[in-house]
């Protein structure tokens, strides 16, 4: 029996969606193959044969457990308003930041699920996520990352 603990609301770019779906459609993909591999195994009946077929249901479990993870996260997903007002920082927002020494940083503020910071996405729960919430233009941002402090000013949010 399924337990009834609740996903939690989650707000997601078109991109962040558009990726969940992929992964979703490539797990069941994965789950298909490994289903046809047990098929195989179950007309052969020697003794290693016994030891691949334990590991291929462990696979399949392990497969299954993550895209209904990944299917109940689908499901409480909403997808972020296109026109929102651009006043403050939030979930969803481009902000472009200037350091002390002038180099402009852009970042797109999404949920934890869809951050990649090499992609210049950043989660909301983040050090700097956090901090940039609500915030608006000309504002200065300080966070600590627990080694050294960083001071960025905010210069533009699209």
């Amino acid at each position: 029996m399924k337990s009834a603990i609740s996903t939690p609301r989650r707000i997601l770019s078109k991109k962040g969606m558009r990726e969940l779906k992929k992964s979703i459609s490539s797990l069941e993909h994965d789950i298909k193959m490994a289903r046809l591999s047990l098929h195989e195994l179950d007309k052969t009946s020697g003794h290693d044969e016994l030891f691949d077929r334990v590991e291929k249901l462990a696979t399949l479990e392990m497969l299954e457990e993550s895209l209904e993870n990944k299917r109940q996260i689908l499901a409480s997903s909403v997808l972020l308003p296109s026109k929102r007002a651009r006043l403050q920082v939030a979930i969803g927002s481009i902000v472009d930041l200037i350091d002390q020494q002038g180099r402009l940083f852009r970042y797109t503020l999404v949920d934890s699920i869809e951050a990649n910071p090499s992609d210049g996405r950043i989660s909301v729960a983040s050090p700097l996520g956090r901090t940039l919430i609500g915030k608006t233009v000309q504002d200065i941002v300080e966070w600590s990352n627990g080694i050294t402090a960083n001071k960025l000013q905010l210069v533009r949010i699209a």
